[in-house]
């Protein structure tokens, strides 16, 4: 059976730092692919700092280049919002009985898995895995058997310290990758956001 690792994210932007830990997942863990989803809503994030859902899978596919190991997934988009991970993993059984899911997550969501909806089920269908964090705590489900803890190397930016970097009109270069950084620029990706909402 083929097997799938999801990474979920709103990747707004995708940087650096999660194609790291996606090509890292895609080498070295038990999964044949991974999946990068962009989520059009994450319930725990406010809409309005979002760049545009399509702009987001954009910029991923442009990140992924011709890596055979990534694909960009827009399957979100077309479900009910907002997304709970368990939605989306009972739809995707649904519509591919062939393959096998994994989430891929960081130390700092596994400390809070117990709070997202229907957080058992999950655990009792899908195997998680982690990617270490050392400013987070683990909490109790590190020891679960479903639980594969890895030690990915982690970049310490952020996309919110990206967005933050464009607004004052510094430099991203680097941070993201280079067709990343060039279509962000020539769009204005994310000033069109902000002159929304100025």
């Amino acid at each position: 059976m083929n097997k799938i690792g999801l990474f979920f994210g709103s990747f707004n932007p995708v940087h650096t730092g999660h194609m790291i830990i996606a090509e890292f997942m895609a080498e070295r863990s038990e999964v044949d692919r991974v999946w990068m989803v962009v989520s059009p809503q994450n319930p725990h994030k406010k809409k309005s700092t979002l760049a545009n859902d399509y702009d987001r899978l954009h910029l991923v596919k442009l990140a992924i280049g011709d890596n055979t190991k990534l694909d960009a997934s827009d399957i979100e988009f077309s479900l009910p919002k907002p997304s709970y991970t368990i939605d989306t993993l009972t739809y995707l059984k649904e519509k591919y009985p062939d393959k096998e899911f994994s989430l891929i997550m960081g130390g700092d969501n596994l400390g809070t898995l117990h709070k997202w909806k229907n957080y058992e089920l999950i655990l009792q269908h899908h195997d998680i895995l982690v990617y270490k964090r050392p400013e987070y705590e683990l909490g109790e489900l590190q020891n679960h058997p479903r639980i594969k803890l890895l030690e990915a190397p982690l970049l310490n930016i952020s996309a919110s310290y990206i967005r933050k970097q464009l607004r004052e009109g510094h430099s991203i270069r680097y941070l993201v990758p280079d067709r990343v950084h060039d279509a962000i620029i020539a769009d204005k990706i994310y000033h069109k956001l902000w002159k929304v909402k100025e």
